[in-house]
């Protein structure tokens, strides 16, 4: 790999990860492998396709938020000097 890959994960969620690897290329591909390769398969995901993933969920909770900002006005807004409502004279 070339340096660090440009998509993290914690320590445990790597380990969980791997243990997932190693046992879908057993279970799915009869292939066994050590931590090292899984690993090693881990990495290439997370920076080849990790930035793909990214960006999706960046470009999916941008449009959850334009939605929100939208609403803001209609939700948000308080009608200024409701006393005197416009209608009949008192």
């Amino acid at each position: 790999m070339r340096g660090k890959p440009p998509i993290t994960i914690s320590d445990d969620a790597r380990k969980r990860a791997t243990a997932s690897i190693r046992r879908y290329f057993l279970n799915d591909l009869e292939v066994e492998m050590g931590d090292l390769k899984a690993g090693i398969v881990l990495d290439y995901v997370l920076t080849e396709i990790g930035p793909a993933i990214y960006n999706q969920a960046i470009a999916d909770a941008r449009g959850f938020m334009e939605e929100r900002i939208a609403d803001l006005g209609a939700v948000a807004e308080h009608a200024e000097f409701p006393y005197w409502k416009p209608g009949p004279k008192r």
